[in-house]
C-alpha cells in the first residue's frame, strides 16, 4: 500500500475515533454526582426534562442536601420534576386509569416536586435526601393529547449513597 495513502487513512480513522469519543454518552447519565458537596453544601445534579425523557446529569449522589438544576427543553410540552423515595423500579410505579403515576401509591413516599416548568424555563430545586432509591419523574397528564409523560417514558430510577 502506498505510504501516502496509508498514512491518510491512519490519520482519518483517528479523527473519527476522536470525533466519536467527544459525542460518546449523549443523553446516559454518569454514576456520580456532578458537583460534589463543598463543606456543607449541597451536591448539584443538572436535570434536563424533554419530550419524552427525563435525564440527570449523574444517576446517583451522596446523602444530604441535594440541589436539582432543572431546565425544560421541551420541544413543545410543559413537564414538571417528581422526586419519589421508592423501593420500586421506574419503570414499576402504580398508575392511574391514564397511565399516570398514582403518587398516593403503596411503597411510594413524594419528597418534592417543581410544577408546571414551560418550554425553555429553569428552575432549582433543593432537597434533603437519606440514603435510598429514588424515581425522578414527569407525571404530568396532558388531556388535550391524551398522554401520560410518565407513561411515554419521563421517568428514571436515582440513588442516594
Amino acid at each position: 500500500m502506498d505510504r501516502n495513502l496509508a498514512r491518510r487513512l491512519g490519520g482519518g480513522l483517528a479523527a473519527t475515533a476522536l470525533v466519536f469519543s467527544a459525542c460518546g454518552g449523549g443523553a446516559s447519565p454518569s454514576t456520580a454526582a456532578t458537583d460534589p458537596p463543598a463543606a456543607g453544601g449541597a451536591t448539584t445534579i443538572d436535570v434536563t426534562l424533554q419530550e419524552f425523557a427525563v435525564i440527570p446529569a449523574a444517576d446517583a449522589a451522596p446523602a444530604g442536601d441535594v440541589t436539582f438544576k432543572i431546565t425544560n427543553d421541551g420541544p413543545e410540552d410543559v413537564h414538571e420534576l417528581v422526586i419519589l423515595k421508592t423501593d420500586l423500579g421506574a419503570s414499576a410505579l402504580p398508575t392511574d386509569e391514564n397511565g399516570a403515576v398514582d403518587e398516593a401509591g403503596a411503597g411510594i413516599e413524594v419528597i418534592d416536586e417543581v410544577e408546571d416548568l414551560e418550554v425553555g424555563a429553569a428552575q432549582d430545586l433543593t432537597v434533603n435526601l437519606a440514603a435510598g432509591k429514588y424515581v425522578l419523574l414527569c407525571n404530568i397528564f396532558d388531556e388535550t393529547e391524551n398522554e401520560a409523560h410518565y407513561k411515554m417514558g419521563m421517568r428514571i430510577d436515582f440513588t442516594v449513597n
